[in-house]
């Protein structure tokens, strides 16, 4: 898979910057703005605040599953 188009996040428990989602899923908040979570590969699991066009993007990538 192309790792350019994939979305990419800060984890929290290695403290990386820009680490490649793996398995995501994009979700609706409350409030209407889109969230992305999955993981690194390594079991750590991670999230992401993303703009609409970014999230829609990535959905038709197929990088990302669409869970709204």
């Amino acid at each position: 898979m192309d790792t350019s188009k994939m979305i990419k996040a800060y984890c929290l428990k290695t403290k990386e910057k820009n680490v490649p989602m793996q398995d995501a899923v994009v979700s609706k908040t409350a409030k209407g703005g889109y969230m992305a979570s999955g993981h690194d590969g390594k079991g750590n699991k991670m999230a992401a605040i993303l703009s609409e066009a970014k999230a829609l993007q990535a959905i038709a990538d197929g990088v990302a599953k669409k869970g709204f």
